[in-house]
C-alpha cells in the first residue's frame, strides 16, 4: 500500500518508513526503541487541505492512514505543514526548532513526541550500499 499523494509531497516519507519496518528485525527494534506509542501525524498542504497518517510502534510496528489504527487513539499527534514535515524527516531542521517557532503543534504526550524525530530520521536515512 502506497501512502504517496501528489497533494502532499511529504506523504512519500511514510512509504519510506513503512519499507524500513518490513523486516522482522527492523520492526522488533523499532517497537523496542519507539517509545511504545502510536504517533499520529496531521499534514497541511499549501492549499489548506489536511491528511492524517500514523506510525504504530506500540503493538504492530506498521504505518497507516488516519491518526491511529482502527479502534485506537494516538498517544501523541504532531501537526505540521507538509513542507516542514519533509524537512524534519530529511534532517534539515530540528523538531525543537519547529515546535518553538510554532511550526509544529503537539497534542498528547509531549515526552513521546520527543521520540518522533529520532524515529523519522532513522527510518528515512539512506541505507549503506555494500
Amino acid at each position: 500500500m502506497s501512502f504517496a499523494d501528489e497533494a502532499f509531497p511529504a506523504s512519500q516519507i511514510f512509504d519510506q518508513i513503512s519499507a524500513s519496518l518490513q523486516s522482522e528485525d527492523a520492526r522488533t527494534a523499532a517497537l523496542k526503541s519507539g517509545g511504545k506509542a502510536i504517533f499520529g501525524f496531521t499534514l497541511t498542504n499549501a492549499s489548506g487541505a489536511t491528511a492524517d497518517y500514523h506510525i504504530d510502534l506500540k503493538t504492530t510496528g506498521t504505518v497507516g492512514k488516519g491518526l491511529a489504527p482502527e479502534g485506537q487513539k494516538p498517544d501523541v499527534t504532531l501537526i505540521f505543514k507538509d513542507e516542514d514535515f519533509s524537512k524534519l524527516a530529511k534532517g534539515e531542521v530540528q523538531a525543537q526548532k519547529l515546535f518553538m517557532g510554532g511550526r509544529m503543534k503537539v497534542k498528547g504526550d509531549l515526552m513521546k513526541a520527543t521520540k518522533a524525530e529520532f524515529i523519522l530520521k532513522n527510518a528515512t536515512k539512506p541505507k549503506a550500499k555494500l
